[in-house]
């Protein structure tokens, strides 16, 4: 038959505080973040706030909690799908054009975003630079 062992969590549940050794290292209310019994607000994480940033308070609107991030193509990626597929016209929805790389072909890129040396760049192969209008 085989021995089945308890978690050890499970073994010191009967205790007063376990993991903290004796009784005697765990008094008062220092170990519980100077806040008395309850432990839901932890005071000295506020006190950090207010000491090292005071800006932090009272902070009006909303922001997103997972902002959309625009993903990034090279114009030397951009030039070889162009020329694989023998058109004079791209569109890059959720991508940002950045300028490493060169565009031999004039095209139309149509994007969300570009850099500013990409738009010369653009520019310069006699090509056009759109902008998508869906970033928020």
């Amino acid at each position: 038959m085989v021995v089945r062992h308890q978690k050890k969590s499970r073994k010191y549940l009967g205790n007063r505080r376990w993991g903290v050794g004796n009784i005697k290292n765990a008094r008062g209310a220092g170990d519980r973040g100077g806040v008395g019994r309850r432990t839901a607000h932890k005071k000295h994480n506020f006190t950090y706030l207010t000491a090292k940033h005071p800006e932090e308070i009272r902070k009006t609107g909303f922001t997103k909690w997972m902002p959309r991030k625009l993903k990034s193509v090279s114009l030397y990626s951009i030039n070889a799908m162009l020329k694989k597929s023998n058109t004079s016209e791209i569109e890059l929805d959720g991508y940002k054009v950045l300028s490493n790389g060169t565009l031999e072909v004039p095209a139309k890129i149509k994007a969300e975003a570009f850099s500013e040396k990409a738009v010369e760049k653009i520019k310069k192969a006699n090509g056009e630079a759109i902008t998508l209008g869906k970033q928020e």
